[in-house]
């Protein structure tokens, strides 16, 4: 089996979070200066390695062989949450270049490198891996605004240097499949004591927003009988949502009211509107269902109250299960290597890998996160678990390979 060089794993590791850093993490949001910094700097360790990478008109940086023969395809994302942690996403694009070296010759330069753009929805869920497995037309990319700033995607592209090029697209008739590393984001391994995690299924993401309209008044002489106050009906509707939603969840639905905005937001002034967005998630589809109308009817029992409230459906991911011959590989080189350290398990969070799982066999490995921090700049991963990672994730891919 391959050896790793974990020195140089490491090193690449910390030269790539000094683009962006920010206190211990990075903040490297999708096409600013320091996200494009990354791309350029990524492409210089690609070609280094050996491989011929190219940066596409969405902003993926894929490394490729000259080489015949079906490939294996690795990546993961490396823009950032804001003012988020410096593994999300840059673990796995790391661990795919430092395969790439250690397979190497060996196996005829069969590993492929991608750093798919906005994997962390700046601009849209996922858009560089659904770029490169299905395309997106010239019309998503006009109406697609940052969800941060309201920058218009175009001019987003068009200011990082990558309008008019072509958007590479997959032939899966190239690849034997698809590997993604990633530090899990909870505590799961963290807390039992483990060190890797064999990526079973992930999980479908269903986004909302919810609007409620009431009337806007003073807030010292409008009587409290008479009120139509936005900001109370949707109190009411987060709470209502707690109460009832334990009853539809499966053990591992999770469900966040991620942002709060009220109307005009004024201390003196009863809130005329108010809006919330809300997602949910969970690995099974009739689970997510069941979620939806559960919401749905406490919209609906909401409108019965003094405020109007509408329900508006932003987003829907698949839920996707990862290839079972895959997770095998997976699971016996971490059993090679860490004897009884590891589970399968799913992932709470979305990733490219579901994307890709659409048109090829994937699969994913997670290392613990210390504390199960992530989206925070005190994300961190233990120097022995990103080396053991990387060092499962190239036997498996290997053993994949052949080799």
């Amino acid at each position: 089996m391959p050896t790793i060089d974990a020195a140089r794993l490491l090193k690449d590791l910390r030269d790539l979070a000094r683009i962006g850093a920010y206190k211990t993490g990075v903040h490297r949001p999708t096409y600013s200066a320091d996200d494009m910094t990354a791309r350029h700097w990524f492409a210089t360790r690609l070609t280094e390695a050996g491989l011929q990478p190219e940066i596409d008109g969405i902003g993926n940086v894929i490394g490729r062989s000259a080489t015949p023969g079906p490939k294996l395809l690795l990546g993961s994302h490396l823009e950032t949450q804001p003012h988020a942690g410096w593994l999300d996403g840059a673990l796995g694009v790391i661990y795919g270049l430092e395969v790439a070296r250690a397979l190497g010759p060996a196996f005829g330069q069969a590993i492929e490198v991608g750093a798919w753009a906005d994997e962390e929805g700046h601009f849209g869920n996922f858009l560089g891996s659904r770029s490169f497995v299905r395309g997106i037309d010239e019309v998503e990319i006009a109406r697609t605004v940052s969800r941060h700033d309201g920058t218009r995607l175009a001019d987003a592209l068009a200011h990082a240097g990558l309008a008019g090029r072509p958007r590479a697209w997959l032939d899966p008739a190239r690849y034997r499949g698809y590997l993604e590393a990633h530090i899990e984001q909870g505590d799961e391994l963290d807390t039992a004591g483990l060190r890797l995690g064999v990526v079973t299924s992930i999980v479908g993401i269903w986004q909302y927003m919810i609007r409620f309209e009431g009337v806007q008044n003073h807030a010292g002489t409008t009587r409290m009988a008479i009120r139509k106050d936005a900001g109370v009906a949707l109190v009411r509707l987060t709470a209502a949502i707690e109460a009832n939603f334990p009853q539809v969840a499966g053990p591992r639905s999770v469900w966040t009211t991620g942002r709060i905005l009220l109307e005009p937001g004024a201390p003196s002034i009863v809130p005329g509107g108010a809006e919330m967005l809300f997602q949910f998630r969970d690995a099974s589809p009739a689970r997510l269902v069941a979620m939806e109308r559960a919401l749905e009817a406490l919209v609906a029992n909401a409108n019965a109250g003094p405020c109007s409230v509408t329900l508006t459906n932003v987003s829907r991911s698949t839920p996707m299960l990862m290839d079972a011959g895959f997770q095998d590989a997976l699971e016996r080189a971490a059993e090679r290597n860490a004897p009884g350290m590891h589970i399968r398990m799913p992932s709470g969070a979305g990733h490219d890998a579901q994307v890709f799982a659409e048109r090829l066999p994937a699969a994913m490995l997670f290392v613990p996160s210390i504390g199960g921090i992530s989206h925070h700049h005190a994300e961190d991963t233990r120097d022995k678990d990103l080396v053991l990672g990387c060092q499962v994730l190239a036997d498996a891919a290997a053993e994949i390979l052949g080799g």
